[in-house]
């Protein structure tokens, strides 16, 4: 009798480890349902993020190329006195990285967004356009007050 009944408690237990974890073709569904709701969640934000770095980019950029037009402006008051030589050297310098300015600005305004990957290529490529411009501005006015 005690064998009967460690038998029966035996299959019972092992029944009821074998159905508790077996899931359901419903419930296995509903829980890949789930992970891809989750997933779409994640990605929306991913390309929130995404839209949301570009635009904010746009907007540094717009500053950025303001902040080089107004120094350009501003040197060319400077060099206003100059003699007529080095006046037109100044010009010829100053007409380059307006030209280099505009066509960031116009890079900047054409680009479309298409994937993460390609954008943070063309930002790094960008920023160092743009980090090139001020750097040779830079270099142009520290040259006249020399």
């Amino acid at each position: 009798m005690k064998k009967t009944i460690l038998r029966v408690a035996a299959l019972t237990f092992a029944a009821g480890v074998i159905f508790t974890n077996c899931s359901t073709p419903t419930e296995k569904v509903e829980k890949a349902e789930a992970k891809v709701a989750e997933a779409n969640k994640d990605l929306d934000k991913a390309q929130e993020e995404y839209l949301t770095d570009i635009d904010n980019c746009r907007k540094a950029t717009d500053e950025k190329i303001a902040a080089n037009n107004q120094s350009i402006a501003d040197f060319k008051t400077r060099i206003a006195n100059e003699k007529k030589e080095a006046k037109a050297d100044y010009n010829a310098k100053i007409a380059e990285l307006e030209q280099k300015n505009s066509d960031m600005k116009k890079k900047m305004d054409d680009y479309k967004a298409n994937g993460k990957e390609n954008w943070e290529l063309f930002k790094a490529d960008f920023n160092k356009g743009m980090d090139d411009i001020g750097q040779s501005l830079k270099d142009l006015t520290a040259k006249h007050t020399k």
